[in-house]
């Protein structure tokens, strides 16, 4: 058993182009072939070494289907494989979203934090429902973005808009995570 090169992204462990546009069903084929391949089970009498090394190819291998099958977490790890990670809390993601687009998320916050301390169950709602939507439109931006990306050498404006999407798709993805928590709390 080879070990994974260092470097190697998820897209080479199932020896794909780094592109958006991934083949899912094909992905989800490859991915039975290789775990059955690679399965701690099939090296349970072989050596330590042989033990360690299935091991953390079989967790690499289910943190790529992970990614690449998730349209969402595939877009945020192209952008990361561009030289932005915006998971990261530290990575300056804030800083760089433009100001008005975080003022607009304070007063958003605001907003349901009032609805929340109302219980006005249904405000919280309409307002996921405008979030949603601009979720929605964020990571069709971003994806966008990142099919022009991969057509040539990438444009530091372009890398910065991609981010600049996404950043909103994560604010956006938060809240709407608030707002089901206090649908939970509301009907519980």
């Amino acid at each position: 058993m080879a070990a994974r090169p260092p470097g190697a992204t998820h897209f080479d462990v199932f020896g794909l182009p780094r592109a958006y546009d991934v083949d899912v069903a094909a992905l989800e084929r490859q991915y039975r072939e290789l775990s059955l391949k690679l399965h701690p089970d099939r090296f349970a009498q072989a050596e330590a070494r042989e033990r360690r090394l299935s091991l953390e190819q079989t967790t690499a291998l289910n943190e790529a289907t992970k990614t690449l099958k998730d349209p969402t977490r595939r877009a945020f790890y192209l952008l990361k494989l561009l030289g932005v990670d915006l998971e990261r809390e530290d990575a300056g993601a804030q800083k760089d979203m433009p100001l008005e687009f975080l003022e607009e998320v304070m007063e958003l916050r605001e907003a349901l934090d009032e609805a929340m301390e109302a219980k006005n169950l249904d405000r919280a709602q309409k307002m996921a429902a405008d979030v949603e939507t601009r979720r929605k439109a964020a990571l069709q931006e971003a994806v966008d973005t990142l099919r022009t990306l991969e057509k040539g050498p990438p444009a530091e404006s372009s890398v910065k808009k991609a981010s600049h999407a996404l950043g909103r798709v994560r604010y956006f993805t938060r809240f709407l995570e608030q707002v089901e928590t206090f649908e939970e709390e509301m009907l519980s």
